[in-house]
């Protein structure tokens, strides 16, 4: 992808503050951090989202987001985190390039969850029932 961001710093055209490279993936400090040590887990090959990344590239993200995941931890001195995978404009995706954000958190940090709805009386099992017939 000319145009993508990622693909840019994956190809060390755009400089980026690296924490973790293989030859698959790569970490590094996200430029606008939700708060310090905030990382992004960037595959090499480009898709645009989870849904048309190679499970084999999902499979080596999780394995290195784990690492990176625990030593943000140990060595910013954190005790919990946020893996988060924003999947299309609609979802918050501001770069169409597959990127999982690790945001570490504190207690005090001002973040808080979005709402949670409630479902009607038998609409639970409905929509269960339209999600179980389209999984392949």
């Amino acid at each position: 992808m000319n145009d993508c961001l990622f693909c840019k710093i994956i190809n060390g055209e755009i400089p980026a503050t690296k924490v973790y490279e293989d030859d698959n993936v790569l970490a590094f400090l996200d430029i606008h951090p939700v708060n310090l040590g905030h990382t992004l887990i960037v595959p090499k090959i480009h898709s645009d989202g989870l849904l048309d990344a190679d499970d084999k590239v999902l499979e080596q993200m999780i394995v290195v987001t784990k690492k990176v995941a625990a030593a943000i931890l140990r060595g910013l001195g954190y005790e919990a985190f946020n893996l988060e995978q924003n999947n299309g404009k609609i979802a918050g995706q501001v770069i169409p390039h597959l990127h999982w954000h690790i945001v570490p958190r504190t207690a005090d940090d001002g973040l808080t969850h979005w709402p949670g709805k409630e479902y009607g009386v038998g609409e639970a099992e409905k929509l269960a029932e339209k999600i179980k017939i389209e999984i392949k």
